[in-house]
């Protein structure tokens, strides 16, 4: 039993100790609050932006609130803009290529991360080497290959390298995961007469699910806006992805900067949407199997 002297000299400790908490609870909640201003900001900012007349836009006041609303600058963007239709085609480009990217990735990261072979290490280390190189370095012998196997000008021509560029991280991920597996689970499938491609879709991609989420929507993210590929590779209104959207409304002699706001916000309404929705999963995929034996 404590006396009532060791008590009181408790006391003081236990204050000490309570406001060092609360104002390490400050610095955090300023610190993400901040983050998140940040964050938000620039979105609202191009959401003011797009409401605005190209006279308020140009006179300099940048964080003045448009005088009328021109929802107009809306209208302009889905049709002169031909917004449904770059959207079509980012929507199959960006499809394409994340279930081609989820269905390549996941065999390679259940050889690398399940099979016990030779040039396991070596092919990983491969796949890391691929995520450094950049993507420019490629343009010109990406250029030549496409041109002698006539495929310059379709989409074929940017989602092959769009899948090229996105394994390795695709790689990365579910390797990690598929390591962190108990070999049991494995064991028993054997044991009752599974196969390896029985194992791998009946046990190893269900599990996978968290991770394969993650993958997906890093995979949606970086090929919604790319630009570098698809203005060197495609030259045919038809196939143009939504980021050339933007030049529809630049002319030789003008520019609708308020349409432009417009049209850059209806193409990242769809990535904002999909972040929104599954934001919980690419933290649960990014920490999945490392809390795990």
């Amino acid at each position: 039993m404590q006396t009532a002297r060791e008590i009181a000299a408790a006391k003081p400790a236990t204050i000490r100790r309570r406001k060092r908490l609360s104002f390490v609870k400050i610095i955090v909640v300023g610190f993400l609050s901040l983050l998140v201003v940040t964050q938000v900001y620039p979105l609202l900012w191009l959401f003011i932006y797009s409401l605005k007349t190209n006279e308020e836009i140009l006179s300099g006041k940048f964080f003045a609130l448009p005088h009328a609303l021109q929802w107009s600058n809306f209208s302009a963007a889905i049709d002169a803009g031909h917004y449904f239709q770059y959207l079509k085609n980012s929507l199959f480009v960006t499809s394409v290529t994340m279930v081609c990217v989820i269905l390549l990735g996941s065999l390679a990261s259940f050889a690398i991360a399940r099979f016990k072979w030779k040039y396991g290490q070596l092919v990983m280390v491969i796949f890391l080497i691929g995520m450094m190189v950049p993507l420019q370095a490629t343009l010109l012998p990406l250029m030549i290959i496409f041109k002698n196997l006539h495929a310059l000008n379709t989409h074929l021509s940017i989602i092959l390298p769009y899948i090229a560029f996105q394994t390795p991280i695709a790689v990365f991920i579910l390797s990690g995961f598929m390591k962190s597996i108990p070999a049991e689970i494995e064991e028993s499938a054997v044991m009752d007469g599974a196969g390896v491609f029985r194992i791998f879709w009946s046990i190893i991609l269900p599990i996978s699910i968290p991770p394969m989420m993650t993958v997906c929507i890093l995979t949606f993210i970086n090929i919604w806006n790319e630009y570098i590929l698809a203005a060197t590779f495609i030259s045919s209104e038809r196939l143009k992805t939504l980021p050339f959207g933007v030049n529809s409304f630049v002319s030789q002699y003008s520019v609708n900067y308020g349409a432009i706001g417009a049209f850059l916000v209806l193409g990242a309404l769809p990535v904002i949407i999909i972040y929104f929705l599954l934001a919980d999963k690419i933290t649960k995929g990014m920490v999945a199997g490392a809390v795990k034996g």
